[in-house]
């Protein structure tokens, strides 16, 4: 008597080894793979020039067209940091920016989370609220702000710019929020409720944690606004409450514009924001494509 084994078929997506089985590239997914990597170089590239002159003596980086081939040297880095005095407006620009964001997060979380959990009877258009106060030019309230500031002696102080970088955020914070948060089930804000949770309570052990990605990603874009506002700042601060933008305008004089310190101390400037980009680009992607998809 002979026994029939049975041998189960392979399934399509796998080997006869049991591995996974790799789809074929279509024509039309290399095509898309090679236009997002020439599009990535492309948004790359000014940055790449940036550092590759900030590392040229200011002879070779003044040639025109560039040479590529030049010696390499650190004398912009060098001269950025001892022919003048970069850290008073570094640190201004880092705790205006770290605190007004700290700020806005404090204020965008409750506010989104009353729009998008417990929506605002009666009033349908309160998001489109909040954005319209992006619509108005920036230098139209130039003028009115300065003169506030100055009959309230609050010029050169970093306190205003900490309160304006507030204002100026919030609204895309509560925008970016409301998307995040309507995001979150229910019936986990249901069971904080049953067990008793208040609104403190259900914000910090419930929400928080779900929307993480989503925080991050706001408190980041928030951070880097902040960072690289320069028309206020250079309208409302002297030497005291001097950010790192506009110290980067005195680079530009009379004598002319010294391109390789330039590019060093544009480089030293947008470290802080590469690095917190760089720390958090996993939930910033999280973040982003929170909303997008319901």
């Amino acid at each position: 008597m002979s026994s029939i084994t049975d041998t189960a078929p392979v399934p399509a997506t796998r080997t006869e080894s049991g591995e996974p089985r790799r789809k074929p590239r279509s024509r039309a997914g290399l095509v898309l793979t090679l236009v997002a990597w020439l599009v990535g170089f492309l948004f790359v590239l000014p940055v790449l020039w940036m550092l590759l002159t900030s590392l040229h003596s200011e002879p070779d980086a003044a040639t025109n067209p560039p040479s590529l081939a030049a010696p390499l040297t650190f004398d912009g880095y060098r001269e950025f940091f001892t022919t003048g005095d970069p850290w008073p407006s570094l640190a201004n620009s880092m705790s205006a920016s770290v605190a007004s964001t700290i700020i806005v997060l404090l204020l965008a979380i409750p506010a989104a989370y009353a729009l998008s959990i417990k929506p605002v009877r009666k009033w349908t258009d309160v998001l489109f609220f909040f954005l319209s106060t992006k619509m108005l030019p920036v230098v139209a309230g130039l003028l009115p702000i300065y003169l506030f500031a100055q009959s309230a002696s609050l010029l050169d102080n970093i306190w205003l710019l900490i309160a304006f970088y507030t204002a100026m955020n919030l609204p895309i914070a509560v925008w970016m929020m409301h998307s995040f948060l309507s995001e979150v089930p229910v019936e986990m804000l249901e069971a904080a409720a049953v067990d008793g949770a208040g609104l403190s309570k259900t914000l910090s052990a419930v929400v928080a944690p779900v929307v993480m990605p989503g925080i991050a990603a706001t408190a980041l874009i928030c951070f880097i606004f902040s960072w690289n506002e320069l028309l206020f700042a250079r309208v409302l601060t002297g030497t005291v409450a001097q950010t790192a933008p506009v110290y980067l305008t005195g680079f530009v004089t009379s004598q002319g514009l010294f391109l390789a310190k330039v590019c060093a101390a544009a480089v030293v400037v947008s470290l802080p924001v590469l690095i917190a980009g760089f720390a958090a680009q996993d939930k910033l992607v999280q973040g982003l494509s929170m909303g997008a998809v319901k």
